[in-house]
This record gives C-alpha cells, structure tokens and sequence, in this order.
C-alpha cells in the first residue's frame, strides 16, 4: 500500500495478499463489505468494527446560519451526519507510529 491514500484498490490488493482469493474475489469482499456498513448507516444503525472504531449517525438540528460570500443569514436544514470515534486501541497505534 503506497501513497497518502488507502483506496480501495489497495483494500482489495492486500486481501489478495494476505489470503491468497482471487482479484476478482478479493474486489467482490471488499465491496460487499463497504455496501453493509454504508446500508447499515443509512438504516441509522451504529458500525462498531473491535480495535478500529465507531461509525455513528447523528442528527442535526435546523440552525441560521451565514452565507459566506454575502454574509446573509441563511437557514441551514436539519441534516442527518456520520461520525467516526476511533477505538482506544486504535489511537494507541497511531499514536506509536507518530513517535517512530
């Protein structure tokens, strides 16, 4: 996996690595799985994945709010947004990649 970003491609290549399915197998699982925690999310549901995190809708409340350009006040629409908390352990790993 190289690069500042983890994409999909690379999901599905070390899958391939790591367990030795085919590319195609390998693309199919990692693609099955993002589709049940987006469908997951959008039902409202929580994703808790053990050691990573917490994947969790909220709801927000209507509020006025400032257009940026005109300095108007504008209405913004309640909304539903997802927000992630990583897991103690995963804070812990990171935190020890940063001091290396």
């Amino acid at each position: 996996m190289k690069g500042a970003t983890l994409t999909r491609a690379d999901l599905c290549e070390a899958v391939h690595t790591e367990v030795g399915l085919t590319r195609q197998d390998c693309a199919e699982l990692v693609e099955r799985t993002l589709d049940l925690v987006a469908e997951a999310l959008e039902e409202g549901q929580t994703v808790k994945l053990s050691g990573f995190g917490v994947f969790q809708v909220r709801s927000k409340r209507a509020r006025m709010g400032r257009n940026p350009k005109t300095g108007e006040p504008a209405e913004i629409e309640p909304r539903r947004v997802i927000g992630f908390r990583a897991s103690h352990v995963m804070k812990a790993r990171v935190d020890r990649a940063m001091a290396d």
